[in-house]
């Protein structure tokens, strides 16, 4: 993939410093955000902010991302321990620490890592470049100066199938050298199981940072606006895709041109197991101890027709429907701590809905009936697969794996496929095209393979070979 402009971070910078601050944060938002709450021992958090880099490549507004993530986290409960600046040896070592404590915390915890500053691709693994490092080194050097994605996060920090564990990457894109060969923005990734992956913008893509210090980005603003003022039942997948409902809205709706060029369109992987909320468990039970006995009472009778309503919502398959009941939903509770996950479940739906009207798409009403004979793993990604997740659809899809020429369950691989892709997989799009290449059919193969490089999923070199 071609590299980025190389004037196009430094324009931004120079000329649009006011204009590309996230939501205000500083005086009494920030205030607010010191007020932490009681310390959680099952809700852990590590957060990076690297601002130093050589000259031209300093990102001055991220102490600040770093400092306003970490008080609106002790908000919610987290421990967190920051870190500023950390060149390679200390976040590796920093990542060493908190592994370790997230191995000894309860088996329904919550870890939460956040990093900000430059992040780029070096064959196929996603880095995070360590303080001091040049974005623009040779691949060997980026390698050794940065934080692995695969290496360093996702295999050191200890599976929680029944809690959750949330990468939050904040990352600009940098201005590469076109002589570093393999060198790019970041891959597409797909999370494993109990674990959600939030990038700040799409793979291959860039991510700005404002020049201002006192200024958060565009995404680490909404980050913290959201964890600030978020339902507390509010789940933390729900959370997130507010986020990236947020940055789109507030940058393709910006009055500077440049800020509307440049939109970021963040990416979510999700393979979360448990609906885990923003709220910790002693933030819940201390509201509802607060509540008077006439006041739950009342609240009681409301809740009942609420959750009648919500229940409909969640059993809600196929995505036209799940969309007029969503925003029936939003219409009839307007005031509901569940209003943020109907938005989140109407605009999955939408874009699920537009998607089925494509002729690329073999999928049908029955495609979502539920399947109790295929496990509740498969019901509930079914579930997430019509609220337009597209990892869950991919996983859908993977269920109907099959080596048959013909029949119901290759056109269930095909189409679950399709639609994962259209939503937004590379990864989904390039086994599809893998897929049709076994099968001899050159034109959907290449049709596939432009899909998955258009969401700029680069495959691993062994991918290459295979395809070849």
């Amino acid at each position: 993939m071609r590299p980025a402009d190389p004037t196009r971070r430094r324009i931004v910078q120079a000329g649009l410093a006011a204009a590309l601050g996230g939501p205000a944060l500083g005086g009494a938002g920030l205030a607010r955000a010191q007020d932490d709450a009681p310390p959680d021992p099952g809700r852990l958090a590590l957060v990076i902010g690297n601002r130093e880099y050589p000259a031209g490549f300093d990102l001055p507004s991220i102490h600040t991302n770093a400092r306003v993530v970490q008080a609106a986290l002790g908000r919610r409960g987290f421990q967190t321990s920051t870190v500023l600046d950390a060149d390679p040896g200390a976040a590796r070592n920093a990542v060493e620490r908190f592994a370790a404590a997230a191995q000894a915390a309860p088996p329904d915890a919550t870890l939460l890592f956040y990093f900000s500053g430059h992040g780029l691709q070096v064959d196929a693994d996603n880095l995070l470049v360590g303080a001091g490092v040049r974005p623009d080194a040779a691949a060997d050097a980026l390698l050794r100066g940065s934080l692995s994605l695969n290496r360093d996060l996702l295999a050191r920090l200890p599976r929680r199938p029944q809690g959750l564990t949330v990468l939050v990457i904040d990352a600009c894109r940098t201005d590469l050298k076109p002589s570093v060969r393999g060198v790019d923005g970041f891959n597409q990734v797909e999370a494993p199981p109990g674990c959600l992956i939030a990038f700040s913008t799409g793979a291959g893509k860039p991510a700005i940072a404002p020049k201002a210090e006192t200024d958060t980005t565009f995404y680490t603003g909404a980050l913290v606006q959201q964890l600030q003022t978020a339902s507390d039942e509010l789940s933390f997948p729900d959370l997130f895709r507010l986020v990236k409902l947020d940055v789109q809205r507030r940058m393709l709706g910006h009055p500077v041109s440049a800020v509307r060029r440049f939109a970021q369109f963040p990416f979510i992987a999700d393979n979360s197991s448990a609906p885990i909320p923003v709220a910790s468990a002693r933030q819940l039970a201390a509201v509802r101890a607060r509540a008077s006995a006439e006041e739950q009472a009342r609240a009681a009778l409301a809740r009942a027709a609420e959750d009648a309503d919500f229940n409909a919502l969640q059993a809600t398959l196929w995505p036209p429907e799940l969309l007029r009941q969503a925003e029936a939903f939003r219409r009839n509770w307007p005031a509901s701590a569940r209003a943020g996950a109907a938005e989140v479940a109407a605009e999955g739906a939408r874009e699920a809905a537009g998607i089925l009207r494509s002729n690329d798409v073999r999928l049908y009403r029955r495609s979502f009936d539920p399947a109790p004979e295929r496990g509740e793993v498969y019901n509930g990604d079914l579930r997430r697969a019509a609220r337009g997740d597209k990892d869950a659809a991919a996983r859908v899809g993977r269920q109907w794996a099959t080596t048959a020429r013909s029949g119901p369950a290759l056109s269930g691989y095909e189409g679950w496929m399709q639609y994962a892709a259209e939503l937004g997989n590379g990864i989904a799009s390039y086994e599809l095209a893998l897929h049709y290449r076994r099968l001899d059919q050159p034109q959907p193969a290449a049709r596939w393979e432009a899909r998955a490089r258009e969401l700029g999923y680069n495959p691993p070199p062994s991918l290459e070979h295979y395809r070849k």
